[in-house]
């Protein structure tokens, strides 16, 4: 039977120290990808946050992770795209980032080229199932279309974002166009698009509304 003293010099042995920092230092880097993970926001846009016609950097959401330190903030906006090409990009950009947060800026290609709302709304709906599945937040952003496209349609289109926000309890976000359409030098020609001047407006806007959100310090 082994004497006390020599129970504890077996345990304190090098073979047995090296496996317990070994693991020790394992459970660490664990925790640390955890919680790099668990700050990040992911926002999934299009050409009003991907920087349209000027380069990434100049993005608002590139100005906004430079002002930030927690959480990360990583554009995977793309110009041009619908909320079903948002959804078909989601699981591998859910997978390789893994953010505890999805801004969500997607419908106004589909209201411009006059999608139905109906189907509109259901691509955002899986969009956030999708985002929830993934125990990541949804932060839906309203977003609105010209005047000129009637208002029966697009009284139909805005009406969607505040509807799927009461039905999931998720947090409606405000639309930054509205202010950049009221400053005509911030705009692009199309008229459509904010300029690169625009950008910085955008980010210090977005900073306000999102701080809150995602417990920014």
């Amino acid at each position: 039977m082994l004497s006390l003293t020599d129970g504890l010099c077996k345990m304190m042995n090098f073979k047995n120290v090296f496996r317990w920092h070994y693991a020790f230092l394992f459970s660490v880097l664990l925790l640390v990808s955890h919680v790099s993970a668990a700050s990040t926001l992911l926002v999934l846009g299009d050409s009003l946050s991907a920087g349209y016609r000027m380069s990434a950097s100049a993005a608002w959401p590139s100005l906004l992770n430079n002002s930030w330190q927690q959480p990360e903030v990583v554009n995977a906006s793309i110009s041009g795209d619908t909320a079903a090409q948002g959804l078909a990009r989601l699981p591998a950009l859910l997978k390789q980032h893994q953010p505890q947060w999805v801004l969500i800026e997607l419908g106004g290609n589909d209201g411009l080229r006059g999608f139905p709302p109906q189907a509109i709304e259901q691509d955002l709906r899986k969009i956030i199932d999708d985002v929830k599945a993934a125990n990541a937040r949804p932060l839906l952003m309203q977003v609105r279309l010209p005047a000129n496209y009637g208002r029966r349609y697009t009284e139909a289109f805005s009406g969607i974002y505040p509807r799927l926000a009461q039905q999931y309890n998720i947090p409606l976000v405000p639309f930054f166009m509205e202010q950049v359409y009221l400053k005509p030098e911030w705009m692009q020609q199309d008229g459509i698009h904010p300029n690169p001047d625009a950008q910085p407006f955008i980010a210090e806007l977005m900073a306000k509304e999102l701080a809150p959100l995602v417990k920014h310090e």
